[in-house]
């Protein structure tokens, strides 16, 4: 460990210790934190099952930076060097397309042995997985309705992969060890106003009924829904919106999954959370950045994160909340974006350890707002970098920004020489 890195460390125990901040102890805390790196900002949502798919569903992603993954081995590799740069042991969530297998198979054929070499990969790394149905850029979607379409035939065919799903994630926290959580998102709605906006909302229902009919021990599988307010294609009405899901989360036991960027441009995630967190049997928060709408950029420091995470650690929802990233950017390096995601929310779930909870709370409920405003500022500008520098530093990974020069290495040695 570089030896200032030390120093500053020393230098700022003592400054959080007045606090009754054990910064020590935070980093113990730190270290039980799970992010879930999603793999899709490695090849721009292509996916290996149906390879030269277009794009549908709502979901575009913009840029042509060269180096994208071609391959699972290629994702894997590129993977490997992003989880090498952000301290700690994490986890990979996938999509059903990313399936690594010879077959030729469609989506309701998916089994568990179509992801065996990620399930030994993930051993090899210590890694846990996530999964997720892929429910867009198919023949059966191309219409905008998948689980919620009125022909049953199609309807059907969603129900079947959603079913495969569930037990390619049972395979996966048998496996790993870890519970897998398995999210469905579907990109049903109108692009114009619709004259019926019950009828594909009995049918989702109906459908998630079908596909959470077999029971699965939640040691190994956890089951998650996701809203959205509106996509591309969807812009009028989406069936899967937050009151349907809040609702059907909550008589089912469902995760209910929360995407930073499936609500009004308005509306904050952060004051959602300790309200879910009341009703719920636990929360799926997709971390990303909207910039207008749910345009998904890399994740940054910004004010809504840093509350998010304080949310998080004032109420102890950490152990409730299963946090995963949900960006793709194809401007910048793509393994990058999933550093930079990754070590910034890590970064705020620290700037949270920080903050002396207790005593804030002690003095907001004693009527002294001027105090918790004061404090609350202050803290802003506490030496919470000296603390990051030293995890890192124990954690074997590089300190601020040196982990930029191992991605500009590996640029050049290997992302620059795929055509």
């Amino acid at each position: 460990m570089n030896a200032q890195t030390e120093r500053n460390y020393e230098a700022a125990k003592p400054l959080y210790a007045t606090h009754g901040i054990d910064t020590d102890k935070v980093i113990e805390q730190l270290k039980e934190i799970k992010i879930s790196l999603h793999c899709w900002q490695g090849d721009d949502i292509r996916g290996f099952l149906n390879a030269g798919h277009e794009l549908t569903g709502g979901i575009s992603v913009t840029g042509n930076y060269p180096g994208a993954a071609r391959t699972p081995e290629e994702l894997r590799q590129d993977l490997e060097k992003a989880f090498s740069l952000i301290p700690g042991k994490h986890k990979l969530n996938l999509h059903a397309i990313y399936a690594d297998t010879e077959e030729q198979i469609d989506l309701n054929e998916i089994e568990p042995r179509h992801f065996s070499k990620w399930v030994d990969w993930a051993k090899e790394n210590n890694l846990g997985l996530d999964f997720n149905p892929t429910c867009f850029s198919h023949p059966n979607s191309s219409d905008g309705f998948t689980l919620s379409h009125p022909n049953k035939q199609i309807r059907d065919f969603w129900i079947d992969h959603c079913k495969r799903a569930r037990k390619v994630g049972a395979y996966f926290g048998k496996e790993t060890g870890q519970p897998c959580v398995t999210n469905i998102w579907i990109p049903d709605g109108y692009k114009d106003t619709p004259v019926d906006r019950l009828s594909p909302r009995k049918r989702l229902e109906e459908s998630l009924d079908e596909i959470y009919k077999e029971q699965i021990d939640p040691a190994y599988n956890l089951d998650a829904v996701e809203s959205k307010l509106f996509g591309i294609g969807s812009e009028s009405y989406v069936v899967g919106s937050h009151e349907f899901y809040m609702g059907y989360g909550i008589t089912r036991q469902k995760l209910i999954g929360i995407d930073v960027g499936h609500f009004h441009p308005t509306e904050t995630v952060s004051n959602k959370l300790s309200s879910i967190s009341l009703f719920s049997e636990g929360m799926l928060l997709h971390v990303s950045r909207p910039v207008r709408w749910d345009s998904d950029h890399v994740v940054t420091l910004d004010d809504e994160l840093l509350e998010i995470a304080r949310e998080l650690v004032t109420h102890n929802l950490l152990e409730k909340t299963h946090i995963g990233l949900d960006f793709f950017d194809a401007s910048i390096n793509r393994v990058a974006a999933w550093v930079i995601g990754a070590r910034n929310t890590m970064k705020a779930l620290l700037r949270a350890f920080l903050e002396p909870v207790e005593k804030l709370k002690g003095i907001e409920i004693s009527g002294d707002l001027t105090t918790r405003l004061a404090l609350r500022e202050e803290f802003k500008s506490y030496p919470f970098g000296a603390v990051w520098d030293y995890y890192c530093a124990i954690q074997g990974v590089p300190v601020r920004e040196e982990w930029l020069e191992h991605v500009k290495q590996y640029e050049d040695n290997v992302l620059s020489k795929r055509s």
